[in-house]
């Protein structure tokens, strides 16, 4: 079974109450990465992402930091 996928818009991260736990690239690191030159976490920029992916890194991350702009998880 394969994961599924959206084409919708990209996660954002609010780096203003991110804790850098680094659990969002622990679960999805095709997405997310870590710039250690500016020390915040990045957004891959993609054709479409992993949905379930995302929705565990959305609901492992410590603050609610990651949202998803037009969508409801």
């Amino acid at each position: 079974m394969s994961a599924q996928t959206s084409k919708s818009s990209p996660p954002e991260v609010d780096m203003a109450c991110c804790t850098l736990c680094m659990g969002c690239l622990e679960v999805c690191p095709e997405v997310f990465s870590f710039n250690e030159a500016a020390e915040f976490i990045e957004v891959a920029e993609l054709k479409s992402y992993p949905e379930d992916k995302l929705r565990e890194a959305i609901n492992i991350c410590p603050r609610n930091c990651i949202s998803r702009p037009g969508s409801d998880t």
